[in-house]
Formats: structure tokens, sequence, C-alpha cells
């Protein structure tokens, strides 16, 4: 006899066609992978130490690091409820109407998308260096198609060993900031404690309180892609209970393990104009961190320490990658796409849904030409996401202040009674992330967000003329 946690696919109308076969670690380690601290911190630390210097680091952190996690406490919640690969489209559905539902799962593959192609550009940025090979334009762009078809071939493969890989890249994560931090902190020279609470503004455009605002993006990218775990809630055990603490500890865990990375390196800073424009032998500028490092243990060190990095940020692609791809065929099963009996179909061998793995790397690939510009995509990345998370939430909040609990009932892993306050903060957060981070210099990552919502309302009417009804258990409420 199944327990209600092993049938939850079809008590929502669904058939198994996944292979659920994801214990409780491997749910965290996804979610985990993808906010990949390392990633994170790595990618825009020379952005964030240039908009608020060190002090940006200092606080910055772990402001961002509270804020996300009152939206990850209410995601988790909302996961625990509706336990689907649809994640954040059936949790926006259900409480918020079919329309608001496809919407949000749009503003969800956009954003995990754009991370996946930032998070894969930045990782050949620094597998370059350490492979000892010019970063140049060209290498840059044959790297990233190397790394992405990699990712692509795994996932197809089978989720079992995406999770087994996952698994692993929590020992990474983990072990090598342990290395890093320890590395400079016996051989690196570093700066007083104080230098931690420096003020400075090296971009020099805005008054320091907005330009540390502005450089919260640095902290606030690292913390997206953790509703992974919801993502592959079909292929989960247990997930009511096992999905929602993944969700909620990938941002626990990292905040902490995190903010030691974070003050080791900005420690280590030699001179803040060093680390801002640091180059290579060839003359080539490198990032930040890389420059960091380099400088305080040698240019082997700095190289061996890029390598962890990358492949760190490798790990982190290879989980958006499934996450985003799960979003794709949970609306593609819903006839909520073009060409959605492509886009759903499951590879009867490996259990995966191979044709919107394929879908989402053409898509990252095409992405290619605006690599360029990565503070913008990041940015972007980041307002997607956060408006995919802060709409269900405020749906969750509507239906909590009107009195509409039923579907807390539901939820085995619940916030109680601080539900609505933890919700009311989630929103607020959500919202003040999505303003800030579409402000100048970033204001082209509005621009890009608003063309793609423009693009999104042309596409639904076409899908709802197609015979998209939303999900089938929501009833086809608008």
């Amino acid at each position: 006899m199944k327990s209600r946690e092993q049938s939850d696919t079809g008590h929502f109308g669904y058939a198994q066609e996944l292979f659920r076969n994801v214990g409780g670690f491997s749910s965290f380690a996804i979610s985990f992978s993808i906010v990949s601290i390392i990633t994170g911190v790595c990618t825009l630390y020379g952005y964030g130490l240039e908009m608020g210097g060190p002090l940006e680091m200092t606080l910055g952190w772990p402001i961002a690091t509270l804020g996300t996690l009152t939206v990850a406490a209410s995601m988790a919640e909302l996961c625990s409820a509706y336990p689907t690969a649809g994640g954040t489209y059936h949790w926006a559905s259900a409480l918020g109407g079919m329309h608001a539902g496809w919407f949000v799962c749009v503003l969800n593959i956009v954003g995990a998308t754009a991370t996946l192609l930032g998070v894969d550009y930045s990782c050949a940025q620094f597998v370059l260096p350490f492979l000892q090979i010019t970063s140049s334009a060209r290498h840059l762009v044959e790297a990233l198609i190397v790394i992405l078809l990699l990712q692509a071939l795994i996932n197809h493969y089978g989720v079992r060993l995406v999770a087994w890989l996952n698994d692993f890249s929590v020992t990474v994560h983990i072990a090598g900031v342990l290395v890093v931090v320890a590395a400079l902190f016996w051989f690196a020279p570093k700066q007083p404690v104080s230098f931690l609470l420096l003020a400075v503004n090296s971009n020099g455009q805005h008054f320091y309180g907005w330009a540390f605002l502005l450089g919260l993006l640095q902290a606030q990218w690292t913390y997206t892609g953790f509703d992974a775990s919801a993502a592959i809630a079909e292929e989960t055990e247990s997930p009511r209970t096992r999905a929602p603490w993944g969700i909620f500890l990938a941002v626990a865990v990292s905040g902490v393990v995190g903010y030691v990375l974070v003050l080791a390196i900005t420690l280590a800073i030699s001179t803040i104009p060093n680390a801002l424009h640091a180059v290579d032998a060839q003359g080539n500028a490198l990032p930040a961190v890389i420059g960091i490092l380099q400088g305080g243990l040698g240019v082997k060190a700095g190289n061996a320490m890029g390598g962890l990095a990358a492949l760190a940020m490798w790990f982190c692609g290879l989980g958006s990658l499934t996450s985003t791809s799960r979003m794709l065929f949970s609306l593609a099963r819903d006839n909520g796409t073009p060409f959605s009996r492509i886009l759903r179909k499951v590879s009867v061998s490996h259990g995966t849904p191979a044709a919107a793995i394929w879908f989402i790397v053409a898509v990252a690939f095409c992405g290619i030409l605006v690599t360029s510009a990565i503070p913008v995509i990041t940015s972007m990345a980041t307002v997607a996401a956060y408006l995919s998370y802060g709409l269900p939430i405020l749906f969750a909040y509507r239906a909590r202040s009107r009195g509409g609990q039923d579907w807390t009932r539901e939820a085995v892993w619940t916030l109680g009674r601080y539900g609505r306050g933890l919700n009311l903060i989630a929103i607020f957060f959500a919202a003040a992330v999505c303003f800030i981070m579409v402000m100048p210099p970033n204001q082209i990552a509005g621009q890009m967000l608003a063309a793609v919502v423009a693009l999104a309302v042309v596409l639904y009417g076409f899908v709802r003329r197609s015979g998209f009804r939303g999900p089938a258990w929501v009833g086809g409420k608008a």
C-alpha cells in the first residue's frame, strides 16, 4: 500500500513518468549546488567590491541571507502542500489562478536559463586560467559550448547520476571553502579586521548608500535556484518533508559557509584597485577573486583555486539545467508551451524529460551572443527568479488573510502561526530585490525583462488558443 507521499503525483492527476529515486540529502544537494556559494562569491565579487568596498561583504551577505531565508521558508511550506515538478507554477496556479501560474512559470524558466548561461560563462572564465589557456573571446565561447554539452548529456542520461554528482558537489563546496579559507589564513598577507568596515565606492557614480544597495547583487545572485528541490519533487522520495527541507537548508547552510569564505577573501585583498583591475600574463582581465588569490598565494595556487571554483560552477550549471528542464516539462505537460507534444516527452530508457533538457541548452547557446554583459544577465536572472518566488508567496499570504487556510492543511512542513508574518516579510524583501536590481547601471536588465514579458503576453495568447487550461487539478481557475 503506497503512502500519500509516495503517490502524490497521482493525487495531482499526473502519471508517474519520472523515476522517483532521489533521497533527502540529494534533494538538499541540488538546491545547495545551484545556490553554489563558490560560484556566487567568485562571479560578482568584483562588482560588489566596486560598489560598496569591504563593508559590502561584511554587511551585504548577512542582509541577503536573512531576507532570503524568509523567502525560502515560505516556499518550503508551499512545496510541502504542492510537491510537484511544477514548483512555483503549480503554487501560483492553485492560489492565484492559471493565468498567474503560467506567467510565474515563464519567469522562473527565463530566470533559471539566464542563471545557467551566467554560471557556465563564469565557469569558462575560471577554467581557462587553470588550464593555462588565454582567456580570449574565442576560447571562452569554445569552453562554454563544451561545458553546456557535457551538462546536457549527463542530464539526459538520468537523474540518479545528476543526484550523485550533486551529492559530491556538496563535498566540493564545503571542502573547497575550507581549503581556500585555510590557505588564505595561513599563507596570504592579511588586512587588519578593521578593513572589513571600510566603506568605499570605487564606481563613483552613486552616493554610497545607494551604491551599497546595488552591490547586494553580489550576494543576492548567489541566492537563486534554491527552488530546485521543488522542481525535482516528483523524483524525490517522501517529497512533502524532504523537498521543503532541501529548499530551506540550502539557503541556511550556504549563508554560514559563504560568509566565512567572503570574509577570508576580503581580508586577503592587497589593495582594492589591484583586486578590481587584475590581469593575467597576457594582459587579459581576470575575475577579482582570481586576482586576490594569485596576489595572496601566488599564481599557481591562485590558478588552482580558480580550478576549484570552476568545478563548483560546473556543478551549479548542471543542477540549474536539471531544475529548469523540469519546469519546462511541467508546463508542456499541461499544453502550456508551443510544441508541447515534443517538450513533454520523457525518455523511456532514462526517465528524464530529454526534449526539455535539449531545448533549454539550445536557448542557452543563443544567449552566447550577449555573454559580454554578465552583470546584466545575472541581474535579469535574479529579478526574474524573485518575481517567480514572490508572486506565489503573495497569493499564499492573500489566502491566509482571507481565511483561506485549506492549502496549509496539505503541508507537512509548516510555518504554523508564524506563516503570515514570514510571508509578508518575504514579499517585501522579494519586491525590494526586484526594484534594486533593475536600477542603473543594470537598467538594461529591466528593459530585457520587460521585453520578455511582452513576448510572453503574445505567446500566452497562442497557447490559450492551443488548449492550455492550466493544471488539471486546479480546474482551470482563472
